[in-house]
């Protein structure tokens, strides 16, 4: 893979994350992605590929790219995802090629007490979670170099899903849910999209956190998000899953990357000018 110019397959390509990471890749790696959806718009699209996971199977499109870089941001069935993965193992065993996994901090959902770093043990209340955890363990039997878990905290940006809901629920004067009680980091499409870049380039590899490096209380920071929308009064609607305050936040202690790409909790916020 050394000198020559990197291949990349991203795994859930037309997805906000998986489709922000090729806005960040293409105009420097060979970059192919994969979509699901319909729309048109990447139908004429020469390096994106159809690919329903229920139905289809990887390996035909890992024959045609033969990547050596795979960038998995894959959502949807769980079943059909394990399965998808384990041919990329198997594409992986064959090939001199690596995968970097999306995972999440919800493989630590079970807990609550503390943040969470690299090498702590997983374990997950959340069926979400646990699928994340099942592959990360497919990932941990792979020799280092060919994998790199990069598990992501709650994820913000003007385009999110989630800020996107949380503007349609103001625009509806429909409460917006917060929870006092959890702690948590966070990041944005482009701090991550900005960190998966370097990871490919300095062919770095292992277990990575990649969140903010501090930790905030989920209804403030959601405040201070709405703030930035305009001056109408959002209605919130505070939920309580616990009395005691709980954690979700992923911190890096051993694999930390380098101070300009690392940020804050503020500088999430004071990049939401929404629009």
């Amino acid at each position: 893979m050394e000198g020559e110019r990197k291949k990349i397959l991203i795994l859930g390509g037309s997805g906000f994350l998986g489709n922000a990471i090729y806005k960040e890749l293409y105009n420097y790696y060979d970059t192919y992605g994969t979509y699901y959806s319909s729309r048109k718009t990447y139908g004429n699209n020469k390096q994106f590929f159809k690919y329903d996971m229920t139905v289809d199977d990887i390996f035909q499109i890992l024959d045609i790219v033969k990547p050596n870089i795979i960038i998995s941001a894959l959502r949807g069935n769980f079943a059909a995802q394990i399965i998808a993965h384990r041919h990329i193992m198997e594409y992986l065993d064959e090939k001199d090629a690596r995968l970097y996994f999306l995972s999440s901090a919800n493989v630590f959902d079970a807990y609550s007490k503390y943040p969470s770093y690299e090498n702590d043990k997983t374990l997950s209340e959340s069926v979400y979670g646990r699928l994340k955890i099942k592959i990360e363990n497919m990932l941990l039997r792979l020799p280092k170099s060919k994998m790199g878990i990069l598990r992501v905290p709650m994820i913000f940006g003007n385009s999110s899903p989630r800020v996107r809901e949380m503007k349609n629920l103001i625009l509806e004067n429909e409460p917006v849910e917060v929870f006092p009680n959890l702690i948590m980091n966070v990041t944005n499409d482009d701090k991550l999209t900005q960190q998966i870049h370097y990871l490919i380039n300095r062919n770095k590899t292992g277990i990575f956190h990649l969140g903010s490096t501090d930790l905030v209380h989920h209804e403030d920071f959601i405040k201070e998000v709405l703030e930035r929308v305009g001056n109408f009064n959002p209605i919130l609607k505070r939920v309580y899953t616990t009395n005691a305050d709980r954690y979700l936040a992923v911190l890096p202690k051993s694999n930390k990357l380098p101070k300009n790409l690392r940020f804050t909790y503020q500088d999430i916020i004071d990049h939401h000018v929404l629009n």
